[in-house]
């Protein structure tokens, strides 16, 4: 496959993964009683809505060309989109409604998961009938999706607000310790960064990105592939 079509195959995935994670967000919020996104105009499906410059852009930037220019191809990608304003007492049930808002993201991307399994049944049947490098591009981009939405979830799934876990894990604790949680998000993406990327340098051998993916998302991976039929 050429470096374009792997290209396209990944940023398509990755579109539409972080948008409908976000849109996931704010649909859930506006039908538990808050329409904060919709007037701001951020309830939409258009990607550009969401796109966060470093988060959307620069980092999943640099890790396509750096994998690209080594091994040829895309193994993994991260990056994050503009999060959806959710005002938490505009809802009917704040505690409970911003779990389930939060809840939505990962959600959604589960779902598209096991979606894009379904539809790779579809493309094999057509295999006959369209060209060789239509089917792998299709294949290839399934495969992508998939790996993304997997991942996507997963990640926002820790307990570290302002990740989705983190606020899911706030709504379930008793009060002292969900303050304790919710006083984390001002530094919570730091924090995420820090594990990811200093961590990493700092004590040689030690990779929790590596650990989530190996002993959370290929297992949910390979349940997802069972559920689709594969």
């Amino acid at each position: 496959m050429s470096w374009l079509a792997e290209v396209s195959a990944v940023a398509l995935a990755a579109i539409l993964a972080i948008t409908l994670h976000e849109a996931a967000h704010g649909y859930a919020a506006k039908w538990l009683g808050d329409d904060t996104a919709a007037r701001l105009g951020r309830l939409s499906l258009n990607p550009l809505r969401h796109v966060d410059p470093t988060g959307t852009l620069i980092v999943p930037g640099l890790l396509l060309a750096t994998q690209m220019l080594t091994i040829g191809r895309v193994e993994a990608m991260f990056g994050w989109a503009k999060p959806v304003p959710v005002d938490i007492w505009r809802l009917r049930n704040p505690r409970w409604g911003m779990v389930m808002v939060a809840a939505a993201g990962p959600a959604i991307n589960f779902a598209l998961a096991w979606g894009f399994g379904i539809a790779a049944h579809g493309v094999e049947a057509m295999a006959d009938s369209l060209p060789v490098s239509a089917t792998e591009w299709l294949l290839r981009f399934v495969a992508i999706s998939m790996l993304v939405n997997v991942v996507l979830a997963c990640f926002n799934l820790l307990p570290i607000p302002p990740l989705d876990g983190g606020r899911i894990l706030v709504g379930v604790l008793p009060a002292p310790a969900a303050r304790a949680v919710a006083s984390l998000e001002r530094a919570g993406l730091f924090i995420v960064l820090g594990l990811i990327f200093v961590l990493p340098m700092l004590v040689p051998g030690l990779d929790p990105l590596g650990w989530l993916l190996r002993n959370v998302a290929l297992p949910v991976l390979r349940f997802i592939f069972m559920l689709s039929g594969h």
